[in-house]
């Protein structure tokens, strides 16, 4: 059985729902706490290629912090400067990611999952 990682913050419901899936499943789990360990750089666009998104498609634009940062949705940015402004601020990162095996998806909804396990 290939094992799953889900990249979450325990304090969102998403995240919550999205890992008891995982439990219900019998999958054994790494649970990353993105915000205490944040994903590298590679992993990010691991997963972004293993979901077919953007850096852009992963990032909570209605965070605060996005606007702290000036930042708009029309920014120009390139999939490298999104991925470098994720690692440096992983608090934009849009979650619960899980990944099983070679496939991922983000957990919006939760029920997403089901489509990888």
């Amino acid at each position: 059985m290939p094992k799953a990682v889900i990249y979450y913050n325990p304090s969102c419901s998403k995240s919550r729902e999205s890992l008891a899936i995982l439990k219900e499943k019998g999958l054994d789990i790494e649970e990353v706490r993105y915000l205490d360990t944040p994903p590298s750089r590679e992993t990010l666009a691991e997963l972004c290629q293993m979901m077919n998104l953007k850096p852009r498609d992963i990032i909570r634009s209605g965070e605060a912090l996005f606007k702290e940062l000036g930042l708009t949705a029309s920014d120009d940015k390139t999939d490298s400067e999104w991925l470098d402004l994720l690692v440096s601020n992983p608090q934009l990162i849009e979650r619960p990611i899980v990944r099983v095996g070679d496939k991922a998806t983000m957990g919006r909804p939760p029920e997403n999952i089901l489509k990888i396990c």
